[in-house]
């Protein structure tokens, strides 16, 4: 089954405006201080882009923030092309745990939400073929009656994809989503990403502080670091895929990114 694709149209916005845009972004903490500075940035349509940063830079925060979880303190951030003031339905999130709902079967995690007041309204037979193509999409054709407890812990993740993709989102918040998976169980989530968001269309904000999985995932890497936090510096990926195939060029791109994170670090 193919994946939906989402209609510019339908969107209201056409395809020369980022998904999202923020400019001017600053957050504090009350006891903590500041964040993250000024902060702007913007995502567009198909991208995926990584936010690459050693650990208390912010950079889960800023996600947050640009997702629509948090309120900033200074700086605004649109979506679509218009301000945002709360998570936009046309968003979705992945974390690092599934939050897979314990008593409900695999297709009725994926579908949860789905029939919530912010969702755009679609009919019962709409909300099932979306879930269906959701669950084909990750590999989990065939599992729909699996409670969370029979799936392994890549399964789990894979239906928490699945459950973000239903909502065909126009843009997909992903905080580290991998790093609690095995390395070879990680490698298999990394290609499906870049597959799945291709394939619906999506763009996507990855959160890590694996400088190979940015590599190897990313079309753009942006660069976090400091105290508060801000950003560095960005890297368009322009290795061809499947980028494990070009060792030369990974090589060399981790190494100028390695030097400037450590140029970076406070």
């Amino acid at each position: 089954m193919n994946a939906p694709l989402v209609d510019a149209a339908l969107t209201g916005a056409d395809t020369a405006t980022p998904v999202l845009g923020a400019h001017g972004l600053s957050f504090a903490h009350a006891g903590v201080g500041t964040v993250f500075d000024g902060i702007s940035l913007a995502i567009r349509r198909r991208e995926i882009v990584a936010l690459l940063g050693s650990s208390g830079c912010g950079k889960s925060t800023l996600l947050r923030v640009l997702a629509g979880l948090e309120k900033p303190a200074t700086g605004e951030v649109r979506f679509l092309g218009q301000p945002q003031a709360a998570p936009h339905p046309r968003s979705a999130l992945v974390f690092q745990q599934p939050s897979l709902l314990p008593w409900l079967r695999l297709a009725d995690n994926v579908g949860f939400g789905l029939d919530f007041a912010h969702q755009p309204r679609a009919g019962k037979d709409a909300l099932k073929a979306r879930i269906a193509a959701a669950i084909e999409a990750v590999g989990l054709a065939g599992r729909e009656a699996a409670y969370p407890a029979q799936l392994s812990g890549g399964m789990a993740q894979r239906a928490a994809l699945a459950r973000a993709l239903a909502r065909e989102p126009e843009l997909l918040f992903a905080d580290e989503p991998f790093s609690a998976l095995d390395a070879i169980t990680r490698a298999e989530m990394q290609a499906l990403l870049v597959d799945v968001v291709h394939r619906w269309h999506s763009a996507v904000l990855l959160v890590t502080h694996d400088i190979d999985e940015a590599i190897l995932v990313a079309d753009r890497i942006l660069l976090m670091g400091g105290r508060p936090g801000h950003l560095v510096q960005e890297w368009t990926v322009d290795i061809p895929r499947n980028r494990e195939d070009h060792p030369d060029g990974v090589a060399g791109l981790r190494l100028a990114i390695l030097a400037a994170l450590r140029h970076a670090s406070p």
